[in-house]
C-alpha cells in the first residue's frame, strides 16, 4: 500500500509537471539560445525533482515521529523511530529517495528539454497534443490503484462483519476462564464446586480444552469397530458432564454425560461433523470406536452416548473438523458461566478464595468472548488499516486530479468565455470540463474490476466460511470514485462556468 501511494505521487508530480511545462518552456528555450545544451536542462530538472524529494524525506520523517504511536496501536506493533538510525535503514532512505525524485523527474526532465528554443519563444507550446495522452493513461493507473483499493476495503469489511455475525454454536458471552487450575492439584473439584455456590455464578465446568484456538490433543486418529481400516482424524477434548450445558452447546441426538451413568467413563460425544466422517448419520448412539490400550494391552471400547451440534473451535477460516469428548482428564481451565454486572467484586472474590488453596500459584484468567476476539484480530487489523491507507490513497489521487482540473480550467478560460457569450448554461460548461475525466474513471474501473476481483478471490481463499463477490461490490467502488472524482474536479469546474466572459476575454 505504501508503494501504490508512493507511485500515485509520482503520477501526481509527473503529470503537474508536464501540465504546466508551458511556464517553463520561454526558460528553456531562453537557456538554450544562451547555451544549454539538453543534457544540462534535464540535469537541472533532475535535481529539482531530488531536491523536491528531499525536502519530501524531512516532511515525512517529522510526520512519521507524530504517527508512530497510532500506527503501533492500529496494528499492534512496537515500532520506534530509533530503527531509522541504523546505517542500513538511513542509508536506503536516501538512496530510496533520490530514485524517487529520478522516477518522478524523468519524464518532466526529458520532455521540457525537449522543447525547441524558436517555437517556445514565439509562444506556440500547448501541452494538450502528445502529452495528453500521457497524462491521462496517469490518471486511469491513479484510479487502477483507488478502485482496486477501495474494493479491497469493502471486501475485507464485509468478510469481518460475515465472520463476527456467524454463530459459532456456543454461548462466549459472559463466561470467565480461570487459567492454570491443575496448580490446585487435589483441590481444582474443590474450588470448582465452591464457587459455583455463589450467586453470580450460574455453573462452571474443568476442562483443559477452550472452544478458542488449538488445543494439543489435535489430529488424533480414531477407527470405528466395526470398521477399525479406515481411521478418521479427529479432535478430542476431555470434559465432565457440566462442559456442555455451561458453554450452552445444544445435544441433537442421544444425551449428555452424567454422573448417573458409570458407563460414561467409556463413553464419548461426537459433533455431527465427526459423524458424518465416520458414516454414522444413522443411528449414531451405541456404536463403538476402538480407543487406546490399557496395561495389559487390551483395546478399549468407547461408545457414543450422545451427538453435540457442530460448533466453530478456531476461527471461520477453517472448517469445523470432526471432534469427540471424551469425560476425564479434564485438569486445566475453570469455565464459570456467570450473570453479575458487578465483575471486580466477583474477579476479588475468585482471587481470595484462590489463594486460600494456592498462595504461591498466581491467579490469572480470560473472559471467552476477549478470546473469540482475539482470532479475528488479524482480520480486524487488514479492514483497518486498508480503511486508512485506502483514504490516504483516495486523498492523495484526488489532491493531483484537483492541481489537474485546476490546470485544464485556467488552460480552457478563454474557451470557456466564448461558450458562455454564445449561450452555454453553467451546467453545460461543468460537464464539459468533467465529462473526460468521468471517462478516464470508467476505464479505469474496467481495468481494475477484473485484477481486484482475482486478488480478492485468492484471499478469500484462506477462509473455509467467506462472503461471495457480488457484482454490486465492483458498482459501488466504481461508484465511489466517480463521485470523489466528480467533486474533486467540480469545485474548480463550477468555478470557471461561473466566471464572468468579460474577464476571460479581456486581452482578447
Amino acid at each position: 500500500m505504501a508503494a501504490f501511494m508512493l507511485l500515485i505521487a509520482c503520477v501526481n508530480f509527473m503529470n503537474l509537471s508536464t501540465a504546466t511545462a508551458v511556464r517553463r518552456s520561454r526558460e528553456v528555450g531562453v537557456r538554450k539560445v544562451l547555451g544549454s545544451v539538453k543534457s544540462q536542462l534535464q540535469q537541472q530538472f533532475l535535481i529539482e525533482s531530488i531536491l523536491l524529494a528531499m525536502v519530501a524525506l524531512l516532511v515525512g520523517l517529522v510526520l512519521v515521529a507524530l504517527a508512530v504511536p497510532f500506527f503501533n496501536q492500529l496494528t499492534g506493533k512496537t515500532l520506534s523511530m530509533a530503527l531509522l538510525t541504523h546505517p542500513f535503514v538511513t542509508a536506503g532512505l536516501v538512496a530510496g529517495t533520490v530514485l524517487v525524485g529520478l522516477l518522478a523527474g524523468s519524464y518532466p526532465a526529458f520532455y521540457l528539454s525537449s522543447f525547441k528554443p524558436v517555437t517556445v519563444l514565439k509562444g506556440k507550446v500547448t501541452t494538450r497534443p502528445g502529452s495528453f495522452n500521457l497524462r491521462s493513461g496517469l490518471v486511469v493507473f491513479q484510479f487502477f490503484i483507488t478502485i482496486s483499493m477501495i474494493i479491497a476495503t469493502i471486501t475485507a469489511d464485509r468478510q469481518l462483519r460475515y465472520m463476527q455475525a456467524q454463530k459459532v454454536g456456543y454461548d462466549h458471552e459472559q463466561v470467565l476462564v480461570i487459567h492454570d487450575t491443575h496448580m490446585l492439584r487435589n483441590n481444582e473439584a474443590v474450588f470448582r464446586d465452591r464457587i459455583i455456590r455463589s450467586p453470580q455464578v450460574v455453573m462452571g465446568s474443568i476442562s483443559g480444552q477452550v472452544p478458542v484456538g488449538r488445543t494439543n490433543m489435535d489430529n488424533t486418529t480414531v477407527r470405528a469397530k466395526e470398521n477399525p481400516d479406515q481411521g478418521v482424524m479427529t479432535r478430542f477434548y476431555f470434559v465432565d458432564p457440566s462442559y456442555i450445558p455451561t458453554l450452552g452447546m445444544r445435544m441433537v441426538q442421544g444425551r449428555n454425560f452424567s454422573k448417573r451413568f458409570p458407563s460414561d467413563s467409556s463413553g464419548f460425544i461426537l459433533n455431527e461433523t465427526a459423524v458424518q466422517a465416520l458414516g454414522w448419520q444413522k443411528n449414531p448412539i451405541g456404536r463403538e470406536l476402538i480407543g487406546h490400550t490399557d496395561e495389559h494391552g487390551v483395546h478399549i471400547i468407547y461408545r457414543v452416548v450422545g451427538v453435540v451440534s457442530d460448533f466453530h473451535f478456531e476461527s471461520l477460516r477453517q472448517k469445523i473438523g470432526p471432534l469427540a469428548m471424551f469425560l476425564g482428564r479434564n485438569s486445566g481451565n475453570i469455565l464459570l458461566k456467570t450473570r453479575t454486572n458487578n465483575l471486580p467484586q466477583l474477579l476479588a472474590s475468585l482471587k481470595q478464595q484462590w489463594e486460600s488453596y494456592s498462595p504461591g500459584a498466581p491467579f490469572s484468567y480470560s473472559f471467552l468472548d476477549d478470546r473469540f476476539e482475539q482470532v479475528y484480530l488479524g482480520e480486524q487489523k487488514i479492514e483497518q488499516v486498508l480503511t486508512l491507507f485506502s483514504s490516504l490513497t483516495i486523498f492523495i489521487a484526488c489532491l493531483g486530479l484537483f492541481g489537474l482540473a485546476t490546470y485544464t480550467a485556467e488552460q480552457r478560460r478563454k474557451e470557456i468565455g466564448v461558450r458562455k457569450v454564445l449561450g452555454a448554461s453553467v451546467v453545460s460548461v461543468v460537464s464539459l470540463l468533467s465529462k473526460d475525466f468521468l471517462k478516464l474513471i470508467l476505464i479505469a474501473l474496467v481495468l481494475a474490476s477484473p485484477i481486484a476481483w482475482w486478488g480478492m478471490t485468492q484471499w478469500l481463499k484462506e477462509f473455509a466460511y467467506k462472503v461471495r463477490l457480488d457484482w454490486w461490490i465492483f458498482a459501488l467502488a466504481g461508484l465511489l470514485a466517480i463521485v470523489i472524482a466528480l467533486l474533486t474536479v467540480s469545485f474548480q469546474s463550477i468555478k470557471a462556468a461561473l466566471m464572468n466572459p468579460v474577464k476571460s476575454l479581456r486581452s482578447e
